[in-house]
């Protein structure tokens, strides 16, 4: 297959690298793990031959995630927030309105958060090698049947790797059925090219931060996870992910390599395309989805409005509702009810949520009021225009406990935002009224502040390649098959 062109989909102020390849069937978004490197991937055996397969059956789009490969370097690792709308940049600017998602490894849990938040936009997901959460308690260990020292092989592995980046030893990790010398200089090169030391490391803790064992049970549409049984992520964490998402498929495939293009990956693709080409799939159910809730409430309002008079009231309260909807606005709500002096607003993630509640608490400060806000994400029944189900009455319930000027968010506000700035107060078990069970709260506490020396932008690949990095990349960019047929010649096969 002649390499494909490389074009680039912006996403606010990044440029997000991206390809698509072959033109028939299903879109098929493939969100990578670790690092990617758009040119340098094509010039492997390998991986060539299965994004080749894949890309005979579907309409198959590749991008660079950014901070790794051809896509732009970026200030910090983005959450999970963030990375569903670079996927969801990408699907726009390869023409996909809707499509399947294919998550490799620390890929698995943006396509789950993608495929609950935009069900109308996903027509099935796919997991390889992939996890639910990235550092388990030992009761989750237990409950997924992952034995503590395998988790620790896991860690000790990527340690290992980030102490030597460059050196090429993520493929003693990654592919040990393949290794070889001049796997390891593809390796180090790929390392190289693929993210810098500082973002390697970022990437690396950013995964451990990844948990979304509340929103895979919110996942509705139909969904594959592949898992091969001697990969360095334990295959029980494969097996708990596709048993929190219901009807979820798992298949357990023999094999040591997490790779998906090592060892034998004819029987991965033979999967993807079953699944994909097979019985048609359930069409997603557009009646429910994951959305964050935010709820704001004025503080004393009832003793406010009686104190100021009705006219001055209204004024006051038109002042608020301005105010409180140009936030709406800047940060992506949708309004959805304004009952009487308090907000309900639904969002696409819960960053922008948190970060609108703690803006409305600051802005009408100036006017002189209080608020509390609550802030839940869940599964929600659509009822026309509007929202429903237990995840409504959970936010409204948070933001009744909030004291004033604070803003509550559960358990699963809190994990889904790890990694971003923003830092929490654990507020402790609560019951809600009229909300089966306690729920763990936590109020937001500003953003955190990192070290004085962390730069301004993390650097990006290219300030650590070598004068034969740039030669390689420049080859695979011009020439894959070259690369291809060393690598062939050196496995002692023939050019056929």
């Amino acid at each position: 297959m002649r390499q494909p062109l490389t074009r680039y989909a912006r996403n606010g102020d990044l440029s997000i690298a991206y390809q698509v390849v072959g033109s028939s069937g299903p879109c098929l978004v493939y969100v990578p793990g670790f690092i990617s490197h758009l040119d340098l991937q094509w010039t492997d055996l390998g991986f060539s031959r299965f994004l080749s397969r894949l890309a005979s059956f579907t309409r198959l789009v590749l991008f660079d995630k950014p901070g790794t490969g051809l896509s732009d370097p970026i200030q910090h690792v983005p959450t999970l927030e963030e990375r569903i709308s670079d996927v969801r940049c990408v699907l726009d600017a390869a023409g996909c309105e809707r499509a399947a998602l294919l998550g490799f490894s620390e890929g698995g849990p943006t396509c789950a958060m993608f495929a609950a938040t935009w069900p109308e936009r996903t027509s099935a997901l796919i997991v390889y090698g992939s996890y639910a959460v990235g550092r388990p308690s030992d009761a989750t260990l237990r409950e997924a049947g992952v034995r503590l020292e395998e988790y620790q092989r896991t860690i000790a592995g990527f340690d290992d790797v980030l102490a030597h980046w460059g050196e090429g030893r993520l493929g003693d990790l990654l592919a040990p059925s393949a290794r070889s010398d001049l796997q390891r200089s593809f390796w180090g090169v790929f390392e190289r090219t693929g993210a810098s030391p500082a973002m390697a490391r970022a990437l690396v803790e950013a995964a451990k931060q990844a948990d979304v064992t509340g929103i895979l049970p919110t996942v509705r549409v139909p969904t594959l996870v592949l898992h091969r049984t001697g990969d360095i992520f334990p295959v029980a964490g494969g097996r708990y992910f596709a048993g929190l998402v219901s009807g979820a498929e798992f298949v357990e495939l023999p094999g040591n390599d997490h790779a998906f293009w090592a060892g034998d990956y004819d029987a991965v693709v033979d999967e993807i395309q079953r699944f994909l080409t097979g019985a048609a799939p359930a069409a997603a159910d557009p009646d429910r989805v994951l959305a964050t809730l935010l709820f704001t409430d004025i503080v004393g309002s009832a003793e406010r409005a009686s104190a100021l008079g009705d006219q001055r009231w209204h004024h006051l309260l038109e002042a608020h509702h301005a105010q409180v909807r140009a936030l709406l606005g800047r940060f992506g709500g949708r309004e959805l009810d304004t009952a009487g002096d308090g907000f309900f607003a639904s969002f696409d993630g819960p960053g922008r949520a948190v970060e609108c509640a703690r803006a409305v608490v600051a802005s009408v400060d100036s006017l002189g009021l209080q608020v509390r806000a609550g802030v839940h994400t869940g599964e929600c029944e659509r009822i026309g225009d509007k929202l429903g189900g237990l995840a409504v009455h959970v936010a409204a319930r948070i933001a009744a406990t909030a004291g004033p000027n604070e803003v509550l968010v559960s358990r699963t506000v809190r994990d889904l935002v790890a990694g971003s700035r923003l830092r929490f107060q654990d507020r402790g078990r609560h019951e809600l009224r009229g909300v089966q069970g306690a729920w763990h709260l936590f109020a937001v506490a500003g953003e955190g502040v990192g070290p004085a020396s962390r730069p301004a932008t993390l650097p990006g690949p290219r300030e650590h390649m070598t004068r034969m990095d740039r030669g390689v990349v420049a080859v695979a960019k011009r020439l894959p098959g070259v690369l291809r047929l060393v690598g062939r010649l050196a496995r002692g096969r023939g050019p056929g």
